[in-house]
């Protein structure tokens, strides 16, 4: 019920303002966290030294991990009463 409350105040903030619906959605508090979390990443790789390189074995995690899951996506079901129907 609070869900249908929710969609049906935000169907009336869209058709009165289409801009309105961006004011309601963001607090001045997380503009104001996220404009500061891009400064930092704009500004800290200019002033921290640069980190070493990291281990060959660490590079290889990345990939592992892909391959897992594209053998997960291909691999077949174990359930026998899937039904499956075209659109």
């Amino acid at each position: 019920m609070l869900v249908v409350g929710r969609c049906r105040r935000m169907k009336k903030i869209i058709e009165k303002k289409p801009d309105a619906l961006m004011v309601k959605y963001f607090s001045a508090r997380s503009v104001v966290l996220l404009a500061l979390l891009a400064i930092s990443l704009l500004v800290l790789p200019l002033v921290l030294p640069p980190l070493p390189p990291p281990p060959a074995l660490l590079l290889f995690v990345p990939v592992l991990i892909m391959s897992v899951l594209i053998l997960l996506a291909f691999s077949p079901s174990k359930m026998t009463n899937v039904i499956v129907t075209s659109v």
